[in-house]
């Protein structure tokens, strides 16, 4: 059996969460390769700075308004585009990351940082807009609020 069959065949938790999983077992750059030169081809170092600049910003957004709510805490300095929100133990965390992601506004994932459980929030599209993040703020705030 290849190692992309034996990949496919499984599913679950740690798995993809139930989606398939494929593995680039070359060294070669691939056609994800391809597309991050193109996309740097394009953009320029001028246009990827301001890309990293406003995934920044949006991560703060997320951060300044989550931590508004009661209950919540943002447990990083929020430097890049990363953001780790706690909502006190780790099952309800679970529980609040889990009503966010069936309510299709948005998609976040679980971590564990220093040995506590939270959601994480990582900005990376060049098509994520700050009504984006106003509507994932409010899918959250209405997930803590029925949790």
């Amino acid at each position: 059996m290849s190692l992309y069959r034996r990949l496919l065949d499984r599913t679950g938790p740690g798995v993809g969460c139930g989606r398939r999983v494929i593995t680039c077992s070359s060294r070669r750059a691939g056609p994800a390769g391809f597309a991050t030169w193109a996309a740097l081809r394009q953009l320029g170092r001028t246009g990827v700075a301001e890309l990293v600049e406003r995934c920044c910003a949006l991560a703060r957004r997320f951060a300044e308004q989550l931590s508004a709510i009661d209950n919540v805490t943002i447990a990083n300095d929020v430097v890049l585009n990363q953001v780790l929100v706690g909502f006190g133990d780790d099952e309800r965390t679970d529980r609040i990351i889990e009503s966010v992601q069936r309510s299709g506004e948005c998609w976040m994932g679980a971590t564990t940082w220093h040995g506590q459980r939270l959601m994480r929030i990582s900005v990376s599209s060049w098509r994520t807009t700050e009504a984006d993040v106003d509507r994932s703020v409010a899918a959250i705030l209405a997930a803590t609020e029925s949790s």
